[in-house]
């Protein structure tokens, strides 16, 4: 009895052996049947931006809403003044819809009341222009206004390149050819070539800060810098020689 388990166990033993070998045989087969090479390749550009776009909110306060108004009339044609002084064009500035809203007060438990303590009036300054540095130095320069009681929030500009979809195309080209360098570096001690692009696909494309080495999987489209460093990322696969 024990003879006849240890023959079954020896020919289920040799069954899994066989299974095994031709397996990987199979895989075996199968990458020399691929006979190709995927490699990773990519490439940056600094660019500076051509185009920006700013906001300026003038804000004022009254107790009354007409008195709010019309400081707010008064006061945007300084923030205008100072804009065109700075080198802005008059052209480039452009007026959004006057916002008004009254803030109400609180009683002793911080709760708010139904008695209006001010009335606040906002109107936003548009400002869009092909010369990125001047907005840059504007914005920075811009709070001096206050010593001219003059109450404003001054956004951050945003940086646009005019050009990304061409620069996007030149930078997959070039990706594509780092690509098929990294592959001759990994075939060359193997005596193999690279041969004929069999696919490529595009990663995504990463727009950052100049300094900046940040990715997401999702893609950055960086808006806040003159400077921005574009880079594309190329995934193609080589037949191999």
């Amino acid at each position: 009895m024990i003879e006849k388990l240890a023959k079954i166990q020896i020919a289920m033993l040799g069954l899994i052996l066989g299974i095994c070998l031709i397996i990987g045989a199979g895989v075996l087969s199968n990458n020399f049947k691929k006979n190709e090479i995927t490699v990773t390749g990519s490439a940056y550009e600094i660019v500076k931006s051509d185009s920006a776009s700013w906001k300026v909110q003038v804000l004022t306060k009254a107790p009354t809403s007409v008195a709010a108004y019309n400081t707010l009339k008064a006061q945007v044609p300084v923030v205008e003044e100072y804009l065109l002084n700075a080198g802005i064009k008059k052209e480039d500035i452009s007026y959004l819809g006057i916002n008004n809203y009254p803030t109400y007060k609180r009683d002793a438990k911080g709760n708010f009341t139904q008695d209006i303590a001010y009335y606040n009036y906002e109107q936003i300054l548009k400002i869009t222009s092909d010369n990125p540095e001047l907005v840059n130095k504007t914005y920075l320069e811009i709070p001096s206004l206050v010593q001219k009681g003059i109450t404003l929030q001054a956004f951050a500009p945003e940086y646009y390149y005019s050009d990304l979809n061409k620069k996007k195309a030149e930078l997959l080209k070039a990706a594509t050819a780092d690509a098929k360098v990294r592959a001759q570096g990994m075939l060359k001690a193997t005596n193999n070539r690279v041969g004929k692009i069999s696919s490529v696909k595009m990663g995504v494309m990463q727009i950052t800060p100049s300094d900046s080495n940040e990715v997401s999987d999702w893609g950055i489209n960086d808006s806040s810098t003159i400077d921005k460093k574009i880079t594309a990322v190329a995934n193609v696969v080589f037949s191999v020689r």
